[in-house]
């Protein structure tokens, strides 16, 4: 086959550092659109953006060319020197993050479940949604190294 082609479409999840509430109403739209940029800048199709106070859901199309390592550290890296910019000079995100499969007959359920966010956290806590987000996608999780 002459050609490389690819359909990988992800759901990633990463926190802001000790799960700092740093992602205010105020800037929260900023932030998600200076995300989408960035996926777009290093090839990824940002299909939705969204979080809450103390973290951040991107459901994006996969470059070929970049691991996922690579995307989050770019994605990462660009938004917290950013934020720095807009006057949150220790922001800072938490290291780790998950990244899910999102099958293409569920991206509709996945985009609606992000746009969401600020519903689901007026009874969710965030290390709750993540509990369940894990037990969904069968990944078990040592919370020592989660919640750190």
């Amino acid at each position: 086959m002459p050609q490389s082609l690819s359909n990988v479409l992800v759901h990633l999840v990463f926190s802001t550092k000790n799960r700092t509430a740093w992602l205010t109403p105020a800037l929260r739209e900023e932030v998600f659109a200076y995300l989408v940029g960035i996926l777009k800048d290093i090839g990824c199709h940002p299909i939705q953006v969204g979080g809450h106070d103390d973290h951040v859901h991107l459901v994006f199309a996969m470059v070929r060319t970049r691991s996922f390592a690579q995307v989050v550290e770019e994605v990462k890296t660009g938004s917290s020197r950013w934020m720095k910019t807009k006057g949150v000079p220790g922001f800072a995100w938490q290291v780790g993050y998950a990244v899910f499969s999102v099958s293409p007959g569920e991206v509709s359920s996945v985009v609606e479940y992000v746009r969401n966010q600020a519903d689901h956290h007026k009874t969710v806590s965030f290390m709750d949604e993540f509990r369940a987000l894990m037990k969904e996608a069968e990944i078990e999780m040592d919370e020592r190294y989660v919640w750190d």
